[in-house]
């Protein structure tokens, strides 16, 4: 055994680099804010009820005056979001016209409590702003992305009968089907009009909005708190701006070494339970530009039960993604990292092998990632800092994504941190290096300006991905683009 440790790697911004995502922004502006393709005037859509509507673009037009921070003995956690303009942070600015509102009225989302099935409410729900949606895409064609304000009434009715969950958390049925998620189907059904949309809660910019409480079991719905208004502006604006094709920060390259795609390997069940899996590639390179790959059914290990592809399907996933990056970008990379979310098969790295060979890659280095409970104890109060490596032997690895950060002066979580497994199944990198590239892409994540994610994107996005994806028919073609499933 052996115990490392890896410094915060660094992001780049526009005019510096910086190993915090809100400092970076607030000090040296979007990686991409110097390229004429950059969003300058970011055209926004409106869809909801003429309050939520009025209410989240008067916050939009709050926040471009700054919020300030929230008060904390750790100033570095909780930054103040310094405005949105053309001279601060993103150097953007969103236009908004009554032309771009679509209200739908409140008697509508009332109408909708007539439907017992929960099925049924979220079917006629997603139809409701799906309508809408296609009126902006057909008649304001230059909109970049549209928000769906989400009243509390909608909520309340998408709600569990025994949880607190509404519409963002997967549930399965008794009988064994997976029930309808609001978020997931609507961003699938939309996808054929060409424009990201983005959906905000009414707590977002009314805290005071809060669904009424129920005599259920605790949930983690119950302990779960509303962030500082200054962390939600700046995690909102971040995703805005990124679904508007910006690149608010980037990976630093390190000319030295070859370029690489970063290609997330992952699996989800279907909808109707029919397919055991069904496998995905999330493909980035160092902007960290997402592109979706979707793959064929997967089997399931007999041994552990994991899901794996076999050879000719993972030969297909690979090929198919390294194409996908060839077109985005013009060229091949050097250099191809595959991560897995499941062990990697006999079969499978024949497969990969081969696709990443005929594409005369140079490069390879499969890892399959998961989280383990082998944790190590720090003396003190805090937990181990993000960034400790602990080798077990030459091919397994204990990261810790999440821990105590210097930066902060804190443990920024709730609970024990749970470290990152890694396996290096067949590579041509060193570890240390491999972790720290690790390291780096949990700071992708377009949804969340507080750097110290759990998962790297390449498996971290897997969620929202493949959430999305079960509601999309074979026929469907899914759009290639990250922004359309976070």
């Amino acid at each position: 055994m052996k115990i490392d440790f890896i410094q915060e790697p660094e992001l780049e911004f526009g005019a510096a680099k910086h190993i915090d995502i809100r400092f970076g922004l607030m000090n040296y502006g979007p990686f991409d804010f110097a390229n004429r393709l950059a969003p300058k005037d970011i055209r926004l859509g409106f869809i909801g009820t003429p309050q939520t509507i009025q209410g989240i673009e008067a916050w939009l037009d709050k926040c471009k005056g700054g919020i300030e921070a929230k008060k904390s003995n750790q100033p570095q956690l909780f930054p103040r979001f310094p405005g949105f303009g053309p001279d601060v942070s993103y150097r953007a600015s969103f236009v908004t016209s009554p032309q771009l509102h679509r209200a739908i009225p409140q008697r509508e989302f009332e109408r909708l409590g007539r439907w017992n099935h929960p099925d049924r409410l979220i079917v006629e729900a997603v139809d409701l702003f799906l309508s809408e949606i296609e009126h902006i895409a057909e008649n304001h064609p230059a909109v970049d992305v549209i928000i769906c304000a989400i009243p509390l009434e909608l909520l309340e009715l998408m709600r569990s009968e025994d949880t607190d969950s509404y519409a963002q958390n997967e549930e399965v049925g008794e009988d064994g089907i997976i029930r309808l998620n609001f978020r997931d189907m609507l961003k699938a059904q939309a996808m054929k009009y060409k424009k990201p949309i983005q959906l905000v809660l009414p707590m977002t910019y009314d805290p005071t909005k809060k669904l009424k409480p129920r005599l259920s079991a605790k949930t983690k719905e119950d302990i779960r708190c509303l962030q500082d208004e200054a962390t939600r502006a700046w995690n909102i604006h971040t995703a805005l701006y990124y679904k508007a094709n910006g690149t608010p920060w980037r990976l630093v390259r390190d000319s030295s070494q070859p370029t690489t795609c970063y290609v997330g390997i992952s699996f989800y069940i279907s909808l109707d339970g029919a397919r055991l899996q069904t496998s995905m590639a999330q493909v980035f390179n160092e902007r960290g530009d997402g592109i979706i790959v979707r793959g064929g059914a997967a089997k399931q290990s007999k041994d552990d039960r994991k899901p794996y592809l076999e050879e000719e399907d993972a030969f297909k996933l690979l090929t198919g993604a390294l194409q996908r990056y060839r077109k985005e970008h013009y060229n091949m990379p050097a250099r191809v990292v595959v991560h897995k979310s499941s062990p990697f098969k006999l079969e499978e790295k024949e497969g990969f092998r081969q696709a990443a060979e005929d594409s005369n890659i140079g490069f390879i280095d499969f890892i399959s990632l998961s989280r383990t409970y082998t944790r190590l104890m720090r003396i003190g109060n805090y937990p181990p800092l993000r960034g400790t490596l602990l080798t077990l032997d030459e091919r397994n690895h204990v990261l810790y994504t999440r821990g105590s950060v210097d930066f902060f002066s804190t443990y920024p979580g709730m609970y024990v941190p749970t470290p990152l497994k890694f396996r290096c199944e067949e590579t041509d990198q060193e570890p240390h290096f491999l972790a720290q590239e690790i390291l780096g892409l949990t700071k992708m994540n377009w949804n969340d300006t507080q750097f110290d994610g759990g998962s790297p994107i390449t498996i971290g996005g897997a969620r929202y991905v493949g959430s999305v994806l079960k509601y999309l028919g074979e026929e469907d073609t899914p759009e290639a683009r990250y922004s359309y499933y976070m």
